[in-house]
């Protein structure tokens, strides 16, 4: 039997709004199946919430998944033992776009696709750019800043890197930060990393906290700052800049 940690990476099967036999029930999958919204970002900023798997297909048709962990659980009761198992999965566009999401049920394969759904449906646009002073490249392969995330006991600092040095972080975090689009980045931990499930929320606390932060308009060309996609914001140069001046 494999390892779970020589699990590979697979991607879906490439989608569109009319090959997928889909009938939204939401207010924002009916918006995306009428052809107004036709972007991951322009989704994510009308604030809609985002409650169907099926959006993240169409929006995002290279999207790929990979198991964090597979946890199984027992239960005694009257009638005996139950056993559940408790699966951890990340999915992600490598370019800009990640989500996490967890699911327990009494069988591996359906518990699987359900933590895929829920991984879809908590998927977060990113930033990207060159911090490190070492390396000045202008692109967009490293983190922006100094980001921190936590969960439990687990604490994990992400830096910028310089090119070419990689993700220098351990195995969970490796695979989180490359369906991100992330290709380097320094990484410091404390706490009980061996804890799978708390290293992988972790690692998505401390991404969610790269969106929020406040950035500068001088700031974000200065460091070469990309929010999401790299192929959407070459077609659109103004998709990387905040509004936000003061």
């Amino acid at each position: 039997m494999a390892k779970r940690n020589q699990r590979q990476r697979r991607p879906s099967i490439p989608k569109d709004k009319d090959s997928i036999d889909w009938d939204p029930k939401t207010r924002l999958g009916k918006i995306i199946r009428s052809g107004k919204i036709t972007n991951m970002k322009d989704a994510l900023d009308s604030g809609l919430p985002l409650r169907e798997p099926e959006v993240v297909d169409i929006l995002l048709p290279d999207i790929e998944d990979e198991v964090i962990d597979v946890n199984m659980v027992q239960r005694m009761t009257d009638s005996g033992r139950r056993v559940r198992f408790v699966i951890t999965v990340a999915v992600g566009n490598n370019d800009g776009y990640v989500g996490l999401g967890q699911a327990k049920g009494k069988e591996v394969g359906t518990s699987i696709r359900k933590a895929i759904e829920n991984a879809k449906l908590n998927i977060i646009e990113i930033r990207r750019g060159c911090g490190s002073w070492e390396c000045g490249c202008g692109k967009p392969h490293t983190v922006p800043f100094s980001i921190k995330g936590k969960s439990g006991s687990v604490e994990i600092v992400f830096k910028p890197a310089p090119q070419g040095i990689g993700l220098a972080t351990g195995e969970v975090a490796k695979k989180i930060l490359k369906l991100a689009g992330i290709k380097d980045c320094w990484a410091f931990t404390s706490g009980k990393t061996k804890t799978t499930v708390n290293y992988a929320k972790a690692v998505y606390d401390a991404l969610q906290k790269n969106t929020q932060m406040r950035v500068m308009n001088n700031e974000i060309r200065n460091i070469g700052i990309l929010s999401g996609s790299e192929e959407l914001s070459s077609k659109n140069p103004q998709a990387t800049t905040k509004k936000e001046d003061n």
